[in-house]
């Protein structure tokens, strides 16, 4: 035991020491949630290029199901799918399955949606022959079920392009029915039709499976983001300092004391697993205190406690595992450093840090399910949007842990390798 606490307050004066890096570790992540949170809560992204993944329940099979469909396809912004696993799902189940993330949008067109504009159009226009008053409009909803995750901006453009689709489909509907109508009850030809209030109402949600009223924000998405970015981070103090104590002989001589080598890399995970904690509540707080003063939602924490606290320890192995390997590796402090840094904002990018990974194209996407940050981020997302615990996140935390698995395995067969 007396051992550990040494090694633990070698790595700790080790750490406090690179002044450059702990400001990298701490301030750099505070700035870009700070800078990325300010612009994305304003800024209006352009999806003309993106097919979206949608889900559509038309139980309606009739004119205004299938012109509303025709309507989706036609547009080729989006990726239009009816069924799972090749089966066509209830309401239930496309609400799950968008609350899950398979789909981005669900959409439920009801049964007898034609057959109820047609029946109101009949009343409305015969009301129009007979000089009695028109029966009051009687309206049926259009569902449209949103993933938790989908931006705030990015939710205005895609439900404004579906009222558009939805509305436009219905007026002509109803044009060829007060038409229809209109050539049965006289043989005169009206020149013009009034127009007609819309019988039919689109209510939007955001699909959430569980009790959760958290309301996604940019907020929501910027902070398990940008902690992802910052505690991956720490493989650059991390390997410079592994770098350092070959380097200078207190490796060899922390061997010869002799010191067990499970101890010395224990002392590393305890010591920066406490930094990584530290930097999410740091960030955290920021969210919840900071976020408010400058005119930006707050953070909503959720209630799952201990699968937050397990979902930051298992990222925090990730990434001490992800230094080692690399501290390992590196001959000298510029390659550590620079393959450190470049290759964290590599896979941040395509992990979805800097951009959502549904705009990317198909191949960025397939290789975003490699970046260990995309693991993490999904499943802090898990937990701040889609309301998961426990179970929501036991995929991304087994895939974290064996990264770091991996990775520590890896720089021990090296070390041992070198060292012979």
């Amino acid at each position: 035991m007396r051992k550990l606490l040494v090694l633990i307050y070698k790595d700790f004066l080790l750490l406090v020491r690179d002044r450059a890096g702990l400001c990298m570790m701490f301030l750099m992540p505070m700035l870009l949630v700070v800078i990325m949170t300010c612009l994305q809560d304003s800024t209006f992204n352009s999806i003309h290029e993106t097919r979206i993944p949608l889900l559509l329940l038309n139980d309606d099979s009739d004119t205004l199901g299938d012109a509303i469909e025709r309507q989706i396809l036609a547009s080729g912004m989006f990726a239009l799918e009816r069924t799972i696993d090749g089966k066509k799902p209830g309401r239930e189940e496309l609400i799950q399955a968008v609350a899950h993330g398979n789909f981005m949008i669900g959409m439920v067109i009801p049964a007898n949606a034609t057959a109820h504009i047609r029946q109101q159009t009949r009343g409305y226009v015969e009301s129009l022959f007979s000089g009695e008053e028109a029966p009051p409009a009687d309206s049926m909803q259009v569902e449209i079920f949103l993933d938790p995750v989908t931006k705030s901006s990015f939710r205005h453009t895609l439900l404004s392009t579906l009222r558009e689709y939805a509305a436009r489909t219905e007026s002509e509907l109803i044009l060829k029915e007060i038409v229809k109508e209109v050539n049965k009850l006289s043989p005169v030809t009206i020149a013009d039709i009034p127009p007609s209030h819309s019988q039919m109402v689109i209510r939007e949600e955001y699909a959430l499976s569980g009790r959760n009223d958290v309301i996604p924000n940019s907020v929501q998405h910027n902070i398990p983001a940008w902690s992802m970015f910052a505690i991956f981070f720490i493989a650059i103090s991390l390997s410079g300092n592994i770098i350092k104590e070959r380097e200078d002989g207190s490796f060899t001589r922390l061997l010869t004391m002799p010191c067990p080598y499970y101890l010395y890399l224990l002392s590393k995970v305890i010591v920066y697993t406490a930094v990584c904690q530290l930097q999410f509540a740091v960030i955290f707080m920021m969210g919840i205190c900071l976020f408010p003063l400058l005119g930006l939602p707050a953070l909503a924490p959720g209630t799952h406690c201990v699968p937050l606290l397990l979902m930051t320890v298992c990222s925090a192995l990730a990434a001490i595992g992800y230094g080692t390997a690399i501290g390992k590796f590196a001959t000298t402090h510029q390659q550590a450093a620079v393959f450190a840094s470049v290759s964290t904002v590599i896979m941040a990018a395509i992990g979805g840090i800097w951009i959502p990974v549904f705009i990317m194209p198909r191949p960025m996407q397939l290789l975003s399910a490699l970046s260990p940050l995309n693991w993490g981020l999904e499943g802090f997302y898990d937990l701040f949007i889609r309301g998961g615990s426990f179970s929501a996140i036991l995929p991304e935390c087994t895939a974290l842990l064996l990264f770091a698995a991996l990775c520590t395995g890896a720089a021990i067969v090296h070390d041992r390798k070198r060292r012979g």
